[in-house]
């Protein structure tokens, strides 16, 4: 329904253009009765110069000027006023106008003086202006006026019959030939607008398609011309840079990286592999060319490998919740009695030490079992989120001497950065994720005093918690990986926790990420609110 109110509105706005066009062509029609006027007198002045005329035919001209003159100027009032219609009016003028040049030509001497020409172009301009039937009717009445004229000359004066209605037929057919060929240029003049004006409403509404694909697809959307001039972009370019790009600027202004990359593909040297960092997001550019050749314009579709990673882990996560609904209660049941019964052994044989040290090893990898689907189960309610606003100034003690009294550590864990800073977080997740993280720095420090410390700031005005230890750092290989589920460097680690930690925070409208301290370790960083401002956005 809006296509068609679309289309029916542009088909008024059409009817009403083509109006107004023929209101101005009449106006400029009757502009041109007038500069017939000022010819004829010229004209008449310079017969007068040469003595030719009678004074009866002389006064008897001039009257007939005056009149026909004064009635063109009041056409100029009719036509403003748009009373009458215009059919009605065009006719009517038309019909004046054959009457006044049949008059001058009979007054001037017949078909003789040549006057009666100048029903062509009158004839022809009424049939363009009218564009209809109308011109075949108005060439009738000249005819008729003609051909009137013509025996009126007979009956009234002698002379050759024949040579007197000779001519008037000549002018006769030619006025049928220029009102046949006046209307039919008229409808060929009109299909033509037509043809155009829906051409024109195809265009626009082909535009209007283009433009809002362009804005529905999923990746950024960029067209930049041979000069790599911006021409246009989508709201998805807005949400992947924080500034977007204006039109008419340089795509290098906006973005060296990105330009950089364009121009290697422009070379040939572009893998499709590579990837950009934009405003904190990975992007995978991919450019298309909109000519025959890489050097004209050129299409550019920026691909969020985050979102991707996003989506692909959701699928993992909706497989592994599916998976832990069946099995756990399946897997727990037999844990139970498999560590019941290393238990049962291990109290009959406290005196065999080959005994006890397989219960050992028995009971600890049922336990690291048990943990493993604590984990996965604990994927199922990372949903479950109520968040409150926290003061991250006032929890952080709290939980450092919770978690430094279970953990049985006498060391400091000092906390930097003195501005408050308040977020909304789930309380009982943000302790799981910071023990999780606190544990992992802990494990790898040197566990001397401040060898594991927080500290409190703010990157992209958004409240940052760092975690930051001075044990080794994540190898380069494994970065890549770091937050996978079930990869660990650890071989007793169950491969979940950095990942249920970095779910969590993503839940809570958070993101975690790792980072190389420049004087060495290891940090992991909380920035908060950052997915939430991203959904805003979207």
């Amino acid at each position: 329904m809006p296509a068609e109110a679309g289309s029916a509105l542009s088909a008024q706005d059409a009817e009403k253009i083509a109006s107004e066009a023929r209101w101005r062509s009449l106006r400029l029609f009757n502009g041109f009765r007038l500069l017939v006027v000022l010819g004829l007198a010229l004209g008449l002045q310079l017969r007068v110069g040469t003595q030719t005329l009678e004074s009866a035919q002389l006064t008897l001209l001039i009257v007939m000027l005056m009149a026909y003159a004064t009635v063109s100027c009041l056409y100029f009032f009719t036509i403003v006023w748009r009373r009458p219609r215009f059919s009605f009016q065009l006719t009517a003028q038309v019909s004046i106008d054959i009457v006044f040049i049949v008059l001058l030509m009979h007054t001037m001497g017949g078909i003789r003086s040549g006057l009666g020409m100048l029903l062509l172009p009158y004839l022809a301009a009424a049939g363009l202006i009218s564009r209809g039937r109308m011109t075949l009717f108005h060439a009738a009445l000249a005819t008729l006026a003609l051909l009137g004229e013509s025996i009126w000359k007979a009956w009234t004066t002698e002379g050759s019959i024949y040579a007197d209605y000779f001519s008037p037929a000549l002018l006769c057919l030619a006025s049928f030939a220029v009102a046949w060929l006046a209307h039919r240029l008229a409808r060929f003049a009109e299909e033509n607008r037509a043809l155009a004006e829906k051409r024109g409403l195809d265009l626009a509404n082909l535009a209007k398609l283009n433009e809002r694909i362009l804005q529905d697809v999923s990746d950024g959307v960029l067209v930049v011309d041979a000069l790599d001039i911006v021409h246009q972009y989508n709201e998805q370019i807005v949400r992947l840079g924080s500034i977007p790009p204006q039109r008419g600027e340089l795509l290098e202004h906006w973005s060296p990286a990105l330009a950089a990359r364009l121009a290697q593909w422009r070379d040939g040297e572009w893998s499709q592999a590579a990837l950009l960092q934009l405003q904190r997001k990975t992007l995978r550019p991919r450019f298309l060319a909109l000519g025959a050749d890489r050097e004209g314009n050129v299409l550019i579709y920026l691909e969020d490998m985050d979102k991707l990673r996003r989506e692909a882990q959701q699928l993992k996560l909706a497989a592994l919740g599916r998976l832990t609904a069946n099995l756990a209660h399946e897997i727990r049941n037999p844990l139970g009695a498999i560590a019941h019964a290393a238990q049962l052994l291990q109290e009959e044989g406290e005196d065999n030490p080959m005994i006890g040290r397989l219960t050992r090893i028995i009971d600890d990898n049922a336990r690291r079992l048990d943990h493993m689907v604590s984990d996965v189960l604990e994927l199922n309610r990372r949903d479950r989120v109520r968040r409150v606003d926290l003061v991250l100034e006032e929890w952080l003690p709290a939980f450092i001497e919770s978690f430094t009294q279970q953990e049985g550590i006498t060391v400091s864990l000092p906390v930097s950065g003195g501005v408050p800073h308040h977020v909304r977080f789930d309380a009982g997740q943000l302790q799981q994720v910071l023990w999780n993280l606190t544990r992992n720095g802990w494990r790898y420090c040197s566990k001397q005093p401040g060898s594991l410390r927080f500290v409190l700031g703010e990157s992209d005005g958004y409240p940052v918690l760092d975690v930051v230890n001075d044990g080794p750092p994540v190898p380069p290989d494994a970065l890549h990986q770091l937050f996978e589920p079930f990869f660990t460097t650890d071989a007793k680690g169950t491969g979940l926790g950095l990942y249920i930690a970095r779910e969590i925070c993503a839940a809570n409208g958070a993101s975690l990420e790792y980072l190389s301290p420049a004087d060495g370790g290891a940090c992991f960083r909380i920035l908060f609110g950052v997915v939430d401002a991203e959904k805003d956005e979207e």
